[in-house]
């Protein structure tokens, strides 16, 4: 008689089974839209570093030359105080369009814009990322 239910114990019944799936499917469904969020950020995170680069080539290159106090990214990355710049996510930067400019205030200011979209229009020290655009 043991030895009948110990044999007819091998596997997971049906029940067990649609448990285990359900279970899956619940942290799925919470771990999914998470996911989603933290490439958004990071994106965002990565336009404003791309940013904050683009504020120290533009330093680098008005220590050369202080009467200039407007740099565009292809300037930047021709004249090699910038390696360049990579827009995450698809497509790149406009590289004539996005630039550094030197406030009268004395801050630096960016623009970085691909196609239609300015991603980022200020000081790269005290953008948030609710400020960036996609």
């Amino acid at each position: 008689m043991l030895k009948k239910l110990i044999r007819n114990e091998k596997g997971l019944t049906l029940i067990e089974l649609l448990a285990v799936i359900v279970i899956l499917g619940i942290i799925a469904a919470i771990a999914i839209p998470s996911i989603g969020g933290l490439i958004e950020n990071s994106r965002k995170d990565a336009h404003i570093a791309n940013a904050q680069q683009m504020v120290n080539a533009a330093r680098l290159a008005y220590t050369a030359d202080n009467t200039v106090t407007e740099y565009t990214l292809q300037y930047l990355e021709e004249k090699k105080y910038l390696e360049p710049v990579k827009k995450p996510g698809e497509g790149s930067y406009n590289k004539q369009e996005s630039k550094v400019v030197l406030g009268e205030d004395g801050k630096w200011i960016v623009i970085l814009k691909s196609g239609d979209t300015i991603h980022i229009n200020g000081d790269p020290g005290t953008i948030k990322r609710d400020q960036v655009r996609l």
